[in-house]
This record gives C-alpha cells, structure tokens and sequence, in this order.
C-alpha cells in the first residue's frame, strides 16, 4: 500500500536510506550513547543524526517519547549473492528486472546491502527507486520498481488493489494427486517470530488457482494467486502434497548456510500485467528465467 510518511530528511547514500529510530524519551545524544555505545555517540558528534524535521541532534536536543530520529545504520558483514539482476524493462517511470534466488526485494534483518532495491541503486544512480511490491527472497523473476518517489503511490496501490495479474511457474517432484485445474482456498496465517505461515480453520483468505502444466506428470505447475499472503503458494502447494523443490520451510524447516547457494527455491514470478495507471496502457513484462534440471 502507498505510504503517506513524511520523507526522510537524509538523502539516499550509497543506496541506502537512513534509519528511522523510535526514542523513548529524553536527552536525545544521552539515549542513543545508552542504547548503541560509543558509535552512536561519534554519529551525534559528526552531526549525522537528525530529527524528523531536518534539524541536527546535538548533545543537548531533548525530545518526547515516541519521536523520530534518522541516522544511517552500521550495515553488518553479509554473504555476496553471486547472481547479476538482469533488467528486462527501463524507462523514465519504471525499471522491471529479473530478480535472483536468494536476493532480497529490500532491506529486512540481516539483508541490507545484499538486497535488490541497494544494488540496484548503485548500479543504475537511480537514488528513487522504489519497489511497487516485493518478492520473497527465495522468489526469483519479476519484479518493478518506480524511478521517482511521486510514481511510488499509484504503482504500489495497484498492487495493494490486486489489480496486477500475476502468474507464478513452480516444480515439485512429487507426484501430483487429484485433478487440474484446482482452485486451493485457504485461512492462512502469519505469526511474528514464526518461520512458518500456517493454514488454520476458518474463513479463506487466501485463494490460488493451480494448473498442470504440459507434458503431463512433468511436474511444473502454473500459479495465479487471487490473493497475497505470505509464503500462500508455497503453503498452498505443500497442503496437495506438493512441496516446491528446494524450499527450506515447507512442509518442514530446513538448515541451510548463509553462503550456500546450491539448491534454489524451484518458484518463479513468471509474469506481471496491468493497466498502466498514468497512461491506461497494458504493461506485460515476462521472466527470462527457467528451473534448471
């Protein structure tokens, strides 16, 4: 959905926005030394912490609970991800690329520098861009991003609308049960601190259409979720008995190292349409990639 969050009063760097830190209130240099030790300290002392509207913390700016500051994080040591992004699309509006397993849309967590959204910054000296939508990190394929924070909103509504069609390509090695086409429908559900999403009983809230795709027993399937929850396809092929290749958390939790990359998530966001909201024009962008045999 489209934010309405004033922007950041520090610019992109090195295509990495600052961090927004929530205080608790008070002596703002004194908390920050508290919380995050000598660091946080020299960033008060350079001037590079900042309030919500523009101006610069020093040692004596006391502000309420509850208040903004920005700084730019520390970024931790993270594993290259040795993949390139291909880009499919550019124009003055959008960049659509062709996003890698293991690649995460956006910073989260422990994936700062190594994400979609900070590479591909540095390499366009695109300091705007702005995901409409995201991908899982395991997810490769298609993926847009707006060039400008004014496109941000209307893109991203679409997607937040669920006007955007979307179709997923998977491959499961199991053999398939029933018949297709099915239409899974589900209650699924997202617990923080779960790695998992689980299906529980009551009213659906997620609905995914399942094709067999040809030659028969070939083992690919075609995905057109009519709805977006998290890890829905992956949920919805392991509960028909068909897990997706090389997927680490279903149906169990699987270890896996940070630095290996051997044994992608056989899911890929094939294809993305839409009416352009600017224009009225059909967009159709189209992956690039297959599942390895």
């Amino acid at each position: 959905m489209a934010s309405h969050r004033r922007p950041a009063p520090l610019p992109v760097r090195d295509g990495l926005g600052p961090a927004r830190l929530r205080l608790h209130g008070g002596p703002v240099a004194a908390e920050l030394r508290d919380r995050f030790g000598a660091a946080a300290a020299a960033k008060v002392a350079a001037g590079e912490v900042l309030t919500a509207d523009g101006a610069v913390v020093d040692e004596t700016t006391v502000l309420p609970a509850g208040a903004h500051i920005f700084w730019y994080r520390e970024l931790p040591d993270e594993v290259p991800v040795p993949f390139d992004i291909p880009v499919l699309h550019r124009d003055d509006d959008l960049v659509v690329v062709d996003k890698p397993h293991f690649l995460a849309t956006m910073p989260r967590g422990r994936h700062v520098a190594q994400t979609a959204l900070v590479r591909l910054r540095r390499e366009l000296g695109l300091p705007e861009l702005s995901p409409a939508h995201r991908l899982d990190r395991l997810t490769a394929g298609v993926l847009l991003f707006t060039t400008r924070r004014e496109l941000r909103g209307p893109y991203q509504t679409l997607f937040a609308r669920g006007a955007v069609r979307k179709q997923y390509l998977a491959r499961s090695s199991a053999p398939p049960t029933g018949e297709f086409p099915r239409l899974v429908r589900s209650r699924i559900v997202k617990r923080r601190g779960c790695l998992q999403a689980c299906e529980e009983p009551g009213e659906h809230n997620a609905e995914t259409l399942v094709e067999a795709l040809d030659p028969p027993n070939s083992g690919c399937y075609r995905l057109t979720p009519r709805t977006g929850r998290t890890h829905q396809l992956r949920v919805h092929l392991a509960s028909l008995g068909l897990p997706i290749d090389g997927d680490p958390l279903y149906p169990r939790v699987v270890e896996v190292a940070a630095d290996d990359f051997s044994t992608p998530l056989c899911l890929l966001a094939h294809r993305l349409e839409f009416e352009d909201p600017f224009t009225g024009r059909r967009r159709c962008f189209v992956s690039g990639r297959a599942f390895q045999r």
